[in-house]
């Protein structure tokens, strides 16, 4: 299952974190991803997308 929007298509980011003396670990910056049942074509599916996607009203929600 891959984390990723399906309106935009944004995925996880990837960076690091930095303790007190600056010590560099891998770590992972995910979307705020929300499974909703959207109408694709026809047919309503639940899929993942993006709060900021849902904001603007990219994507109609079916009911």
């Amino acid at each position: 299952m891959a984390k990723v929007c399906h309106s935009c298509g944004k995925g996880p980011a990837f960076g690091n974190s930095r303790s007190h003396s600056m010590v560099a670990t891998k770590r992972r910056f995910d979307p705020n991803l929300q499974k909703v049942r959207i109408l694709v074509g026809k047919a309503p599916r639940r899929v993942y997308v993006c709060t900021r996607c849902l904001k603007a009203g990219k994507v109609t929600k079916a009911l």
